[in-house]
């Protein structure tokens, strides 16, 4: 069975043609995105690397890492989105290999093919994030690095990121997201040791709803980028 929600694929299939309006209902992706590419150019060092972006969605990160000289390839099972970021790459004049396939069948096909997977904002729409975890560890080759970003399970999480940024700031859709499908950093660096994956670091990813900017740091109540290596 393929690790997917049709409903989840269906909602941002919906919003596809949306993706690149920085204005637009994937606003704190676009603002979020320089802050998580700074983070992963800066550790990965992404010029001439070859780098997988799971879920990729519209592209937006994984134009991001073509710029900064990355050889990116980027999967997701919504075909709705990947049309947008395959046009969106006319407008860019980037290279961007997108593909309509599960990271499960891809680490089949391409063991240990990436010097880095990105796997961002994803984990928490996934019936089984294990297996989503597992792919990416077997995607990537020994000494390379594997980044998941996702959202805490607690009540401040519930309340800024859904009723917050859902209902009262309006940042997101509602119905973005579903709480009972957030993890724990604890949860998901179990996950990824499971996995074969070493836990680096966890940082934390925080907005301020007054000046509107997000910044990276230690609070990972809510936001937070995990980042593992493989040995």
């Amino acid at each position: 069975m393929i690790n997917v929600d049709p409903l989840e694929l269906e909602k941002f299939s919906q919003l596809a043609h949306r993706w690149w309006d920085p204005q637009a209902e994937f606003k704190p992706l676009h603002d979020l995105n320089p802050l998580r590419l700074d983070y992963i150019d800066g550790i990965v060092g992404l010029r001439g690397k070859a780098v997988l972006d799971v879920g990729c969605g519209g592209g937006i990160l994984a134009e991001s890492m073509a710029a900064r000289g990355a050889h990116v390839t980027g999967t997701d099972l919504a075909d709705k989105p990947l049309k947008v970021a395959q046009l969106h790459l006319l407008e860019s004049g980037l290279e961007v290999d997108y593909r309509l396939i599960s990271a499960e069948a891809l680490a089949r096909e391409m063991p240990g093919a990436f010097d880095a997977v990105t796997c961002m904002e994803l984990l928490e729409h996934v019936p089984d994030p294990a297996a989503t975890v597992q792919a990416c560890a077997d995607l990537v080759r020994p000494g390379g690095h594997v980044f998941f970003s996702t959202i805490n399970r607690n009540l401040k999480a519930y309340l800024l990121a859904v009723i917050g940024a859902e209902y009262v700031l309006q940042l997101l859709p509602r119905g973005t997201h579903e709480y009972a499908r957030f993890l724990k950093p604890s949860e998901l660096a179990e996950t990824c040791r499971r996995a074969g994956l070493d836990v680096a670091h966890i940082t934390g990813m925080t907005y301020n709803a007054l000046a509107r900017t997000y910044a990276l740091g230690r609070d990972v109540d809510v936001n937070y980028i995990l980042h593992a290596t493989r040995a």
